[in-house]
């Protein structure tokens, strides 16, 4: 989906080291780590909650406002991963249809 929206998405490796980034010793978990690994340790926070639940954890802090703007649109908030998400989703309806 997000190659057909022009939205390139890569799956970020869940490297077990990070998950100790998110232990605390006053609480059961802390919901963030250090300065760098921010979106592997997120997702290692998301990961202590789901389960068996398949699930994604889409980093967009970056590519979700544009400071300056450019040639894609005004300076705010680009909508990055809108498009990916609804073609994602008229893909698996459509597959059900099927």
């Amino acid at each position: 989906a997000g190659e057909a929206t022009g939205e390139p998405i890569w799956q970020l490796p869940l490297f077990a080291d990070y998950r100790k980034l998110i232990d605390s010793k006053v609480a059961d978990i802390k919901n963030i780590g250090k300065r760098y690994g921010g979106a592997i340790t997120a997702s290692w926070f998301l990961a202590e909650f789901v389960g068996d639940t398949p699930w994604v954890h889409l980093d967009i802090a970056g590519p979700a406002f544009s400071e300056h703007g450019n040639d894609l649109g005004p300076a705010g908030g680009t909508g990055m991963p809108v498009r990916t998400l609804v073609r994602f989703l008229q893909d698996r309806a459509g597959a059900r249809k099927r």
